[in-house]
C-alpha cells in the first residue's frame, strides 16, 4: 500500500470510496434513512472530489494499492482533517489508520501542533483509541446525530 497525494485521475474512484464508505460502513449515523443519505452524498460526485483535489487550500491523500484507491483522506493547512474514509474492502487492515498517520504528518509538517476533526459515530471509537479526545457536544450534520468535535494534540519535538 502507498499513501500519496491525490492526483485528478483519482477523482472517480476517491468519491466511489467516498460514497461506498458512507452507505455501507456508516450505519449508526444514517440508519439507512434515504433523506439522510441523500444529504450526505449530496456532494461526493466525482466532479466535487476533483475539486477539492485541485484546491491548493485542501491536501487530498489517497492510499492505494496497484492502481485501486482504498482509502482518501483530507486536511486543511490550519490542521482540519476533512475526509477520512476507507473502503469497505479495506476496512480493519490498518488502512485507516495508516492514512490518518499521514494526514497528521501532513499538518505537522506544515507547522501544527494539533488536528481536529468532525468524527461521525462510526468512526468515533477509532479516533479515540488514535488519541484524539473529544472536545465538545455532538451536532447534528446532514440529518445525523452524531458529529463529534475532536482534538489531537502533538507531542512536541
Amino acid at each position: 500500500m502507498l499513501i500519496r497525494r491525490a492526483r485528478h485521475e483519482d477523482a472517480d474512484q476517491a468519491c466511489a470510496v467516498l460514497r461506498r464508505s458512507i452507505a455501507e460502513l456508516c450505519l449508526d449515523d444514517h440508519h439507512d434513512d434515504p433523506a439522510i443519505l441523500r444529504m450526505w452524498l449530496g456532494n461526493k460526485t466525482p466532479a466535487v472530489v476533483g475539486g477539492w483535489i485541485a484546491d491548493p487550500d485542501i491536501i487530498v491523500l489517497v492510499a492505494v494499492e496497484d492502481d485501486t484507491v482504498l482509502a482518501v483522506g483530507a486536511v486543511r493547512p490550519h490542521g482540519e482533517i476533512t475526509l477520512n474514509y476507507v473502503s469497505p474492502d479495506a476496512r480493519f487492515k490498518g488502512v485507516s489508520r495508516a492514512l490518518l498517520a499521514q494526514l497528521e504528518a501532513t499538518a505537522h509538517e506544515l507547522g501544527n501542533d494539533s488536528c481536529h476533526l468532525q468524527s461521525t459515530e462510526t468512526a468515533r471509537r477509532f479516533y479515540l483509541a488514535c488519541g484524539y479526545e473529544q472536545v465538545g457536544m455532538a451536532q447534528r450534520k446532514h440529518g445525523t446525530t452524531g458529529s463529534y468535535p475532536m482534538l489531537k494534540r502533538f507531542v512536541r519535538d
